[in-house]
């Protein structure tokens, strides 16, 4: 859930307006593309409304709507992201980064500035080269004390992340799952962003009252086995592969006990799902089966060690 902070710098730049619809088109698929990513939460930060900037010198956002039906489907679709404004306002305190400058080619940055000091994406309208890279270099200025209390200016360069197409975005997915896996720290958070976080995994309803009351102590472990999981039938061909390379211990229960395994699938048939992984503390149980036409695994226990009804 990656914050995207605008550069104000890579708008309002001289260019044609041929050039200027392009480059907006360009920058609303690569937000879309990042928001997708980076699932709920996901905010586009800029010092003001994106609908008060020029595109390029002399053609102001409003203009750029009006000039198609397809400029305005494409100003519909920015605007169903959710926007913040002005960039402190997601600072953890206004001032908290009063005691940072971030400079681009000389010039002070806001919007990139903003990106590194918060450890988000930079997003940019790509007009100027400069502005065509999935990282972008910053000269950072920390004002810093030393050990006897006198106070300097230290300088260095600094990486930011940045997108201004959708291309972009490959070097960055692995941060972006990384961060939402981290952000996840409750039971409901797994099954609210079930379809975001595992899109290769697909769980039965009677999992979600599972999830949801999960123990505390249980939420890590089972967030990295199903981390597994997904890596695993994420790169399963089913017509070359009788099942996953696993890359957490998979196993099939024993006969004795396939019998407490069967549960209701979603089309409302019984089946039995004795292939389980494990998570710990305690005997923490995963219980799944296969399903190659979909190219997915059903999960349908998720708790302790089932026992058998007496």
């Amino acid at each position: 859930m990656p914050l995207l902070f605008l550069n104000e710098k890579s708008w309002g730049t001289a260019c044609d307006p041929a050039r200027a619809e392009r480059a907006m088109a360009d920058f609303v698929d690569a937000v879309r593309a990042a928001a997708a990513a980076g699932g709920s939460g996901t905010a586009l930060v800029s010092e003001v409304d994106v609908k008060a900037l020029e595109i390029a010198e002399g053609y102001p956002v409003n203009k750029w709507i009006g000039a198609s039906p397809r400029n305005r489907v494409l100003w519909q679709r920015l605007r169903g992201l959710q926007g913040r404004s002005p960039v402190r306002s997601v600072f953890p305190a206004e001032d908290a980064a009063d005691h940072l400058e971030y400079r681009h080619d000389g010039e002070v940055i806001l919007g990139l500035g903003a990106a590194h000091f918060m450890d988000g994406i930079a997003v940019s309208l790509p007009v100027a080269r400069q502005w065509q890279a999935d990282r972008v270099p910053l000269e950072r200025s920390e004002l810093v004390e030393d050990d006897d209390g006198t106070l300097e200016m230290r300088h260095d360069t600094v990486d930011v992340r940045h997108l201004s197409a959708e291309p972009h975005l490959d070097g960055h997915l692995d941060w972006i799952r990384e961060t939402r896996r981290q952000g996840v720290t409750t039971g409901s958070r797994i099954w609210d962003d079930q379809a975001d976080l595992y899109p290769h995994l697909t769980f039965l309803p009677r999992v979600e009252g599972q999830l949801r009351g999960l123990n505390p102590h249980w939420v890590v472990p089972v967030r990295r086995v199903l981390e597994g999981l997904e890596e695993a039938v994420a790169a399963w061909d089913p017509a070359t592969m009788a099942e996953p390379e696993w890359r957490t211990k998979v196993t099939p229960e024993g006969e004795t006990r396939k019998r407490v395994c069967r549960f209701t699938d979603l089309d409302g048939e019984t089946r039995t799902f004795d292939l389980h992984a494990r998570f710990t503390p305690g005997a923490g149980r995963i219980h799944l089966r296969l399903v190659p036409k979909e190219r997915t695994i059903r999960l349908a226990h998720i708790g302790g060690k089932i026992r058998p009804d007496l």
